[in-house]
């Protein structure tokens, strides 16, 4: 089956199958872009040329490569055009009906030896493939949007497909500058089939009123580094496109995180696609407009909820890396700091990891010597609680036990002053239990801050039903003035960026366990076809896969959903030891130090 694939049909001349053209005319392929639509086929052609005439004029090709790319595109309305093709990909409409139809003439068409390729990324490559007379040469191939753009291709076996047709579309795709991975045959495949539940999920937090819209897209932008918040992203996508990959993903896994949130068929039902309609989670300048216009549910400018309690002094207690991180940045904000810790001893080791901290910042230009000196001269360290008798904001950064952080807020309540706003770091934990150990709920809030706390602009601001008004305007307008972004929800494990990230973690190594995807290929999936800064396994190794356990239990029991089970894969590399960068192995193996 050794193919050279040089002449290849693109069956749908929408902006995916347009965007694939480009990128094989490029490439020195011949190209046959086939589309019922004239007018499809027309603005094919002269998207073609303007995007090589941006090309040129930014100096990535010449015009004689341009005028050669051109020469060798050429549209038609009829399959027939394809009979000399060596490899069809069709990127038509997500309906089996019309998937299968275009399979099943060009079947009647293409020679014996050609290469059928959907580009589909949510239906069954296997139920296509299955209804083609040649079903050893039909697999997925799947580019993202925009292609020219986007490095990963997903290539799709399902277990009719015969191996060389793989191999001959896997070398095309490195031919074309592509990073291909290999993946089986299921909705979503790998990068779609990680990132829409995340999405779906998002949605359904949105649809509870957990949390506002424009704080659901900031915490996962700031507190995971990603491009888009997840309902900018489905704006992006379509919502009803989303609606469509998430019922093909139900339908397989029958995962309740798979099934759509009620309120992607509500905004699809009402026309509000997202860019596309000009109107989704968003409101935009126009159908198709990226702009982003204020609507009825825009936080007004500087609304806040009502005057706060004046905040001088800071207490922290702990003696880690978040401890010192956040003394750090309330010392540098220019709070009066008093760093506590069980001992004197670990108080002033802690202080002299921030002295540090500031001297690399220093070394690096960031911080000038006089600022380094103020800042340290602002931190006191304490080798006991009873040093916070006078700070008007406390916060805990103690180890992630209920017991422990209780016992610590009982004491915070003994020796804080009345009026004294008490916070705690947790991350999973319920914040109203832990104000319950005090005798003033009222006062107690979360403030969870991520890591690094100096280098992380996101702190999700966390209320319990018993938080006071004055004492959430007070934390927030404490962030501002750290610099740091707040970011309100409520009292329910996980916050926001747990709540979504960690079920996504929990997803990918699922697929491992069932032999779906490589570690290596899930992880260049995310970072090449989603934009994420770091593929879930190297992401699950920094952050310690005891730590990610946790979490996950922790979900799964607030939630109840069977889908957040943690994946015995993770619990057993728990229990062998096996925690990740902190270890020197975890899902991989790394040096020692």
């Amino acid at each position: 089956m050794d193919t050279p694939l040089s002449t290849i049909a693109v069956v749908g001349l929408g902006t995916m199958g347009t965007g694939i053209a480009e990128v094989l005319a490029l490439a020195g392929r011949e190209v046959i872009g086939i589309d019922i639509s004239e007018a499809a086929a027309l603005g094919a052609v002269a998207s073609l040329e303007a995007s090589t005439e941006r090309a040129v004029g930014r100096g990535r090709i010449t015009e004689e490569e341009r005028a050669a790319a051109l020469a060798r595109f050429r549209t038609a309305d009829t399959l027939q055009a394809a009979a000399d093709a060596e490899l069809v990909i069709e990127v038509v409409p997500e309906s089996y009906e019309i998937k299968q139809q275009v399979f099943r003439e060009l079947d009647a068409v293409v020679s014996p030896t050609t290469i059928l390729a959907t580009g589909t990324n949510a239906l069954s490559v296997t139920r296509l493939a299955a209804e083609s007379q040649r079903p050893e040469r039909v697999l997925g191939l799947h580019f993202f949007n925009p292609a020219p753009a986007m490095k990963l291709v997903e290539v799709v076996s399902s277990v009719l497909t015969a191996p060389p047709a793989v191999e001959t579309v896997t070398a095309l795709a490195r031919e074309l500058g592509k990073e291909p991975v290999a993946v089986g045959d299921r909705p979503g495949f790998v990068a779609d089939g990680l990132l829409f539940g995340y999405l779906n999920q998002a949605a359904a937090m949105y649809e509870a009123n957990y949390a506002s819209r424009e704080d659901i897209d900031a915490a996962m932008k700031l507190g995971c580094g990603l491009p888009m918040g997840p309902l900018a992203l489905l704006d992006l996508i379509g919502i009803d496109t989303a609606r469509t990959v998430l019922e093909a993903m139900y339908a397989e896994s029958h995962d309740r995180l798979h099934a759509p949130a009620p309120i992607l068929g509500q905004l699809s039902s009402a026309g509000l696609t997202g860019r596309k309609a000009g109107r989704g989670f968003y409101t935009y300048d126009a159908p198709g407009g990226q702009d982003v216009l204020p609507d009825a549910l825009t936080p007004a400018a500087g609304a806040e909820a009502g005057a706060g309690r004046a905040v001088a002094s800071v207490g922290v207690a702990g003696s880690g890396t978040m401890a010192s991180g956040i003394a750090e940045v309330f010392a540098k904000a220019g709070y009066g700091v008093v760093l506590a810790a069980r001992t004197q001893e670990k108080a002033d080791l802690a202080k002299g990891r921030i002295a540090t901290s500031l001297e690399r910042s220093v070394s690096k230009g960031r911080l000038s010597a006089e600022a380094r000196d103020e800042t340290l001269a602002r931190i006191t360290a304490a080798g006991s609680l009873d040093a916070f008798a006078e700070v008007d904001l406390a916060v805990e950064a103690v180890a992630e036990d209920l017991e422990i952080k209780q016992q610590l807020f009982a004491a915070l309540d003994k020796v804080c002053r009345p009026g004294a706003v008490l916070a705690t770091t947790t991350s999973s934990l319920p914040v109203v239990a832990i104000a319950r150990a005090t005798a003033r709920p009222e006062d107690v809030i979360g403030m969870h801050f991520f890591n690094p706390a100096p280098a992380m602009k996101l702190v999700e601001v966390v209320r319990t039903v018993l938080t006071a008004d004055d004492v959430h305007a007070t934390v927030r307008a404490v962030c501002a003035k750290i610099r740091k972004h707040p970011v309100d929800c409520g009292d329910r494990a996980g916050f926001i960026v747990n709540a979504l990230l960690f079920p996504y973690l929990n997803n990918a190594i699922k697929m491992v366990e069932q032999h779906y995807a490589s570690l290596d290929d899930i992880d260049a999936a995310m970072k090449l076809g989603g934009g994420y800064p770091m593929g879930p396994f190297e992401l699950l190794d920094v952050v310690g896969l005891d730590v990610s356990l946790a979490i996950e239990k922790v979900l799964h029991k607030e939630f109840r959903d069977p889908g957040l089970a943690p994946a015995p894969l993770l619990e057993h590399l728990v229990a062998a030891g096996c925690l990740g960068r902190k270890t020197g192995r975890g899902f991989r193996e790394y040096a020692r130090r």
